[in-house]
């Protein structure tokens, strides 16, 4: 489990972002073949991320990596998701939960 330890001083811990965060840090803990996702040690607001092509798809075979970068209004506010892994499809690679794309 998450320790709050090591947040002290760093984030509000009474803040409702910070809480759901470290609930969702502790939940996804332990990777699996189609995913794993943490936030990076010294940051509990950027996550990295892998996932599997989906089977029986244009991505099936593919493993896929990003950063997800979230607001200090999380969760009132949506994520940045960024694809790090380059693809040829003609897909958007810098995405935010609301749907729209940054470079519009």
């Amino acid at each position: 489990m998450m320790s709050t330890n090591e947040f002290e001083g760093k984030y509000n811990l009474k803040s409702p972002g910070v809480k759901r965060l470290m609930r969702e840090a502790n939940e996804l803990r332990e990777s699996t073949e189609e995913y794993s996702a943490h936030p990076l040690e010294d940051n509990l607001f950027e996550w990295h991320f892998s996932i599997r092509g989906p089977p029986d798809s244009e991505f099936e075979g593919g493993i896929y990596h990003g950063r997800i970068i979230l607001p200090n209004e999380y969760p009132m506010k949506p994520p940045n998701i960024i694809l790090l892994t380059a693809t040829t499809q003609k897909h958007g690679s810098h995405l935010g939960a609301s749907g729209q794309h940054s470079w519009l």
